[in-house]
């Protein structure tokens, strides 16, 4: 069963991630940050994966600590749950429209951490999700998750629609390159043997 638990605490936050990379997309996401809630969710219904995420911070100061902290727990679940990552398609992309909005992510489950997020939006919060931290979420999650993710919004006006494009294209992009590819009979998708 690829699952994973993960107890992320320090001294600014405590985040808690439960993750099934072969779920239906069921989720309980409580962050304290309703946007971020919502992206969250549409990543676990679109990637299929079975997600809960409690997580508290020192919100009274500002979202940072906690946005950047589940992105790094959110990534070491996605980690521990692939194991050796023997027999997944390693490989994922997606282009995805939200109305106006439309964004590309591309996957590569290779072990080496890297993001190249390119997305920029009109406002300086949607809600109380300030979106300058949200490359920094998926920096980080890729950091975590040791895998290279590429990200890149090729249009949109409403800083909703946008964000909303980019986490249901990374959501698919992720639930290609987790799945099982039968093919391979169990052994790790790289010439090198190991990822």
């Amino acid at each position: 069963m690829r699952r994973s638990h993960i107890i992320r605490e320090t001294r600014e936050t405590k985040v808690k991630v439960t993750l099934g990379l072969d779920g239906t997309g069921t989720y309980l996401v409580r962050t304290g940050i309703g946007m971020l809630d919502h992206m969250l969710e549409q990543l676990a219904r679109h990637g299929l994966f079975d997600i809960t995420i409690e997580a508290v911070g020192d919100l009274e100061r500002e979202a940072h600590h906690l946005v950047e902290d589940i992105g790094l727990a959110l990534g070491q679940a996605f980690d521990e749950a692939l194991g050796g990552r023997q027999g997944i398609a390693r490989f994922g992309h997606a282009i995805v429209p939200m109305d106006e909005a439309l964004a590309l992510a591309a996957v590569d489950l290779s072990g080496r951490p890297r993001s190249i997020i390119d997305i920029k939006f009109e406002r300086d919060a949607i809600g109380a999700l300030p979106t300058e931290l949200i490359p920094h979420f998926l920096e980080s999650l890729a950091y975590a998750g040791r895998f290279s993710l590429h990200v890149r919004l090729l249009a949109g006006v409403n800083d909703h629609h946008r964000v909303e494009a980019v986490f249901k294209a990374m959501a698919l992009a992720l639930r290609q390159a987790t799945r099982m590819e039968p093919r391979l009979q169990g052994d790790v998708p790289s010439t090198k043997g190991v990822l």
